[in-house]
């Protein structure tokens, strides 16, 4: 068998609504690789033992092998990149991403991200994940204009570890944003939808028609706020996803009436920079008992937007 074959083999664990298709597993749930690259790259499935197709649904508790092509990619280059580090011990660090900044390597954008920064502060990284190519060491990620706390796992037992945490829904993530207008009536309150790819713009995700009925397809998707603070046509928000899915805080504010201020793809056309910032996490550490609390200082774009409202008030 050639090299870049790569075979993936577990148990699934709980996953939203009774069942999903397998290439939706894949590209959304797995995120081995897009959905316009799986058939191209999936080479052999097989569900309890059984080779089936890519229209197969699986059920929590399916045993799951996916056989698939994993093609040469260029090997990660470390870059002298200052970083803004919160956190650090022998297995994880704990960074402010700064806006603006992509997380790993793609498309595009092959230098000059976090995970290349990151691989020249800590070489370790490297080395313990020779073989992945493109997120070694990364757990979650935030979108490119999206500023704040990420964490970064230093070798494979930690990543394995705080991963399960972010898919059973363990971890406590808090965001602030500037947004205009005001979500409903009430200072604090809960969204809750599905939430499915834009059938018109394969970049958006979109609330359904008709979220909520029974006949809708979707994935549901869960947000606390609470209003903070009203200006003159906008709201300084805290956002509390319970559910991670894509693009969910920036859908659930567009859903409301409310899109994020600059935003380029929920929102029109804005001279704002984006105003989302991962502010807290609450997550366990490997090799301890309690939870840690982590902050990122609420960034100079927010201060100085709240301050140059206040001053035409």
């Amino acid at each position: 068998m050639s090299e870049n074959i790569k075979t993936v083999k577990f148990r699934v664990p709980g996953i939203s609504g009774k069942s999903i298709r397998i290439d939706s597993y894949i590209a959304d749930e797995l995120r081995l690789f897009s959905r316009s690259q799986v058939k191209k790259r999936v080479h052999r499935l097989r569900v309890n033992g059984k080779e089936v197709k890519m229209s197969r649904r699986l059920m929590p508790g399916d045993l799951f092998e996916v056989q698939y092509t994993d093609p040469p990619k260029s090997k990660l280059i470390p870059q002298a990149i200052d970083l803004d580090i919160l956190f650090e011990d022998s297995n994880v660090l704990v960074i402010n991403k700064p806006q603006g900044m992509v997380v790993h390597p793609g498309s595009g954008n092959p230098e000059g991200t976090l995970v290349n920064a990151v691989l020249y502060y800590c070489r370790q990284i490297g080395e313990e994940f020779s073989g992945e190519m493109i997120r070694p060491g990364i757990v979650h990620r935030l979108d490119k204009d999206t500023s704040g706390i990420i964490i970064i796992a230093k070798n494979p037992e930690s990543l394995e570890f705080l991963a399960d945490q972010f898919r059973k829904g363990s971890v406590r993530k808090q965001y602030l944003a500037i947004v205009k207008g005001r979500p409903l009536a009430a200072r604090k309150g809960r969204i809750e939808t599905l939430i499915s790819r834009d059938p018109h713009n394969r970049k958006r995700f979109a609330v359904p028609a008709s979220s909520g009925s029974s006949g809708c397809s979707g994935k549901r998707a869960v947000t606390y706020y609470h209003v903070l603070k009203e200006f003159d046509g906008f709201s300084l928000i805290s956002l509390r996803p319970k559910t991670g899915r894509t693009h969910q805080l920036r859908v659930h504010m567009a859903y409301k009436g409310c899109p994020i201020l600059g935003d380029p793809i929920y929102s029109r056309k804005s001279d704002h920079p984006f105003m989302l910032h991962a502010y807290k996490l609450s997550i366990l550490l490997p090799g301890e008992k309690d939870l840690r609390l982590f902050r990122a200082p609420v960034p100079m774009r927010f201060r100085t937007f709240i301050r140059l409202i206040k001053a035409h008030l």
